[in-house]
């Protein structure tokens, strides 16, 4: 087949993914070969792709991908997650605008209007990312809420209740009044807010005076049960140890109670104390035994025990109680004030502590190991700077809250009992029998259960993931658990370090005794230019679609890993897209270049495309060795840029110059079969990263049988390399270079011939002549006893090179040109000389390193030493 005169990705892109899933490339079943097993983190089932998602995918593509060609058993396992949260708002949302109430419908109306709405929209994101280009095993697809992960689900909450690490009681959450549902500390977002600082009155009972407290939630007096003061602070020693206050609006009279808790220095140094509504102050009701009285409904409206404000919103409230406030003569002052307000994660709006009963999992005991596992790099954090950041949260980690008041996700397996308590069990039936034998009558029937409406946290079946995508959970010790866990590399964000990585740790170890995978790859944040984190909201986060669509997805894929080193930030630009569209076109039309080329089998090898041939060989070897290391190491964008600069600048910029055939002219069948073989190796190496460019070259090269592709061709292995013959072409690309800036200098055309005169030294290698004749455009290379006077010249290493120019060359020219290098050199040597004095870093560098920098003064001393006698002539 023909090759295109010009790479449009939007061709080829569904033709090879089309072509892959056609011959089941993706698929994998345990063999006897070694596994590489990846879990993708699920997104939710209501996600649509964003950058960040781009990012993930991109880099877990790269590595399987990569592992697959290595020749061992890739199984990148996709799903989504359930999300309840997120998607019972989204179904309440639809139902609203058709009319419909949830609160009007059935439990199990509503999750089948939910099942619905999942159907339609759920598998969204996954298709979108089969335009990536993403090599998952769409046959292996998990959804949180299949029958199979709910069962595990299930079987583990009643497992850990058995085991007495699942207790239930009231207990002050984080309670989201838009989702109505208790939500974990790790789902409320703490951030700034600009609000008031309010100055109540609040009478001494019996006297006319007053004790000002400040508070920035004044709705919440409706609630007070109790004042407080420190014992220690002078301004209320005169308080009598029975006083009472009376709560301003209220008219109810509460104790004056003395704790150190209090701050002296905040506000007034007093404190009013609403046990329901605040977790400090449900402490101190807990020590001093106070009443509590819950204000709130659960929608974040005043109940009853909010008097003449019951049913209003507690925002619309505290704007209402300010004015009567200072109507009756309550309100000593407001100030503006910040503060930092915890909104939940999900619907964004403020948090409401609240008592809440709920259902708890006791973390200590079984964080233990999975602390452990990362600190002794059991399980490795890339990059390791998160290890202390895991520590603090694995070491200060409270009860997990793990019931939420939903109905879309497992509801809980408790079954209270007419005449009360409960029952926990995995099915109803198991329920029943244990019902009848606790209450002692054999005639209960399930009608007489009532199962506990809630459902459990979401993260409480995503914990499990990489166990119950194998059904470990459910079947334990079957072939597909043995084989693929654990896992090998989990790439997701730092942000679900404690939510989600920590705790699926903590299930590895409790369920199958071992880490549920040996690497964590922690991606940056995508930002834009201005380092704003990348939101819809904003407006300043591009389609990733629209992104593929112009660019291409390869383009796109090498957009975002050329600079996302693991941890840190990625700083997005359209112009990386660009960028990577530029660099299939570089890849596409090196490929043509090459295909162009006519070959003589009776043609003899030059000596310049020998060396040629020879050198590129050697450099391909090293950079193979250099991207293991980076690869090991999780350098996955340094890797990247290995195979970028080996391609665009080496082969394409100077292999492909060496061995180019004159115009019209054939090249000899050695060295296009070698530059042939080179380029499968660097399409093979660049695969993972640019899929699809790279499926279409490889099968254009040589005639292929239906079913083959580059995807399951083996990766090109290290070789030895001639380090010094790689040293010496390095020399031999300096002097083509200072002879082209020789030209640009003094406006010579790259038709004209030049002579070049070297006064040889140890660094000279006459054999490496045909190839600075041919890259320079030279007419020869002489070797001569002494420098020349009327000539340009440079020095590489330590060899001293001329190009005569008669009366070409202006000597004060040259000379200033000669002052400028010997500035820059004797600066140059300066720092090197700097560092190699510096007995930390001679002591504690590599000795690679170390000998690098001697080698570099040794040079620069040669080039100022030749410059200087060079100097020294002309002037």
């Amino acid at each position: 087949m023909e090759i295109g005169a010009k790479y449009t990705p939007g061709e080829i892109e569904s033709k090879w993914y089309d072509y892959w899933l056609r011959h089941d490339f993706f698929h994998s079943t345990p063999d006897e070969r070694e596994p590489y097993t990846i879990v993708i983190p699920p997104p939710n089932v209501t996600g649509m792709l964003h950058m960040g998602h781009m990012l993930n995918e991109t880099i877990q593509d790269v590595l399987v991908r990569r592992a697959r060609m290595q020749g061992k058993n890739a199984c990148w396992v996709p799903g989504t997650d359930h999300a309840s949260i997120a998607t019972e708002a989204k179904v309440v949302q639809k139902l609203k605008a058709e009319g419909i109430d949830k609160n009007s419908l059935t439990r199990e109306e509503f999750l089948r209007h939910a099942w619905e709405w999942k159907e339609k929209h759920g598998g969204i994101i996954l298709s979108q990312l089969r335009k990536l280009g993403a090599s998952c095993d769409w046959k292996r697809t998990k959804f949180t809420m299949d029958p199979e992960m709910s069962r595990s689900v299930i079987k583990v909450f009643v497992d850990l209740y058995n085991k007495g690490k699942i207790y239930r009681g009231v207990r002050m959450v984080n309670w989201d009044p838009a989702a109505q549902t208790a939500l974990s500390d790790e789902e409320v977002i703490y951030r700034e807010s600009q609000g008031k600082l309010y100055y109540l009155r609040y009478r001494i009972e019996g006297t006319d005076r007053f004790v000002v407290v400040a508070t920035t939630r004044p709705e919440t007096i409706l609630g007070d049960t109790a004042l407080c003061v420190n014992p220690n602070d002078p301004r209320y020693a005169d308080l009598p140890q029975d006083a009472r206050v009376v709560v301003p609006l209220a008219g109810r009279s509460v104790p004056v109670i003395r704790d150190e808790y209090v701050d002296i220095e905040f506000g007034t140094g007093a404190l009013k104390v609403t046990p329901a509504h605040d977790v400090n102050d449900y402490m101190l009701g807990e020590k001093y035994n106070l009443e509590t009285i819950d204000i709130f409904n659960d929608d974040g409206t005043l109940n009853e025990a909010g008097g003449a404000y019951a049913g209003m919103d507690r925002f619309e409230v505290r704007d209402r109680i300010e004015k009567d406030l200072a109507e009756a003569g309550l309100l000593e002052k407001v100030e503006a004030y910040t503060n930092k307000v915890g909104y939940s994660e999900r619907t964004h709006v403020a948090i409401e502590p609240k008592l809440s009963m709920q259902w708890f999992l006791r973390m200590t005991d079984l964080a233990q190991p999975a602390l452990r596992a990362v600190m002794d790099d059991v399980v490795r954090l890339v990059p390791a700077k998160f290890k202390n950041t895991y520590r603090y949260w694995m070491e200060n980690v409270k009860d997990w809250c793990i019931s939420r008041q939903l109905w879309w996700g497992q509801q809980i397996p408790a079954y209270y009992l007419p005449k009360g308590g409960y029952v926990v069990a995995e099915t109803p039936e198991e329920a029943l029998a244990l019902a009848r034998s606790k209450s002692g009558d054999p005639s209960l029937g399930m009608q007489d259960l009532r199962q506990d409406p809630d459902v459990l946290d979401t993260w409480f079946s995503s914990w499990l993931w990489p166990i119950s995508v194998f059904d470990g959970i459910d079947r334990p010790g079957n072939p597909e658990i043995e084989y693929y866990y654990p896992t090998n590399d989990l790439v997701t964000g730092p942000d679900i370090l404690f939510f989600w990585v920590a705790r699926m740790i903590v299930a590895g170890y409790e369920y199958m005794g071992e880490k549920p995978f040996r690497n964590v790859y922690l991606t940056g944040i995508v930002r834009d230019k201005q380092r704003r984190k990348m939101s819809k909201s904003l407006g300043n986060s591009p389609d990733p679609l629209d992104l593929m669509e112009q660019y291409g997805a390869d383009g796109v894929r090498l957009a975002m890993l050329l600079c996302s080193a693991a941890g840190n930030d990625l700083l997005f630009d359209d112009s990386l897209c660009e960028q990577g569209r530029n660099f299939g076109n570089k890849i596409w039309n090196a490929y043509r270049l090459v295909n162009g080329w006519p070959a003589d089998d009776s043609l003899a090898q030059s000596d310049n495309n020998r060396i040629a041939v020879e050198w590129f060989r050697a450099l391909l070897n090293r950079t193979l060795g250099q991207i293991e290391e980076n690869f090991a190491n999780y350098r996955i964008s340094e890797a990247l840029m290995l195979v970028y600069r080996l391609f665009w600048d080496e082969f394409s910029g100077w292999y492909l110059e060496m061995v180019k055939p004159a115009y019209g002219q054939p090249v000899d069948r050695a060295t296009l079969d070698a530059t042939r073989e080179f380029f499968d190796k660097l399409l093979r190496i660049l695969h993972p990263f640019m899929p699809f460019i790279t499926e279409e070259i490889w099968q254009h090269m040589t005639p292929r049988r239906d079913g083959e592709s580059i995807m399951v061709s083996p990766m090109p292995e290290v070789e030895p390399f001639d380090a010094v013959l790689l040293d010496r072409i390095e020399q031999v690309k300096e002097a083509v270079s200072a002879v082209r800036n020789i030209r640009k200098q003094h406006n010579l055309p790259n038709k004209e011939a030049l002579s070049l005169k070297v006064v040889a030294d140890e660094h000279y290698h006459a054999e490496f002549d045909p190839m600075l004749v041919k890259m320079a455009g030279l007419s020869g290379v002489e070797t001569v006893a002494d420098k020349l006077p009327d000539a340009a010249s440079f020095i590489v290493k330590t060899t001293e090179y001329f190009v005569p120019l008669g009366d070409k060359i202006d000597p004060a020219e040259e000379l200033a040109k000669l002052k400028t290098e010997l500035e820059y050199l004797e600066g140059f040597l300066a720092s090197v000389l700097k560092k190699l004095s510096n007995e930390r870093f001679v002591q504690n560098a590599p000795a690679k390193v170390v000998e690098t920098e001697h080698a570099k003064r040794n040079d620069a001393e040669a080039k100022i030493k030749a410059i200087r006698e060079r100097i020294a002539r002309l002037g």
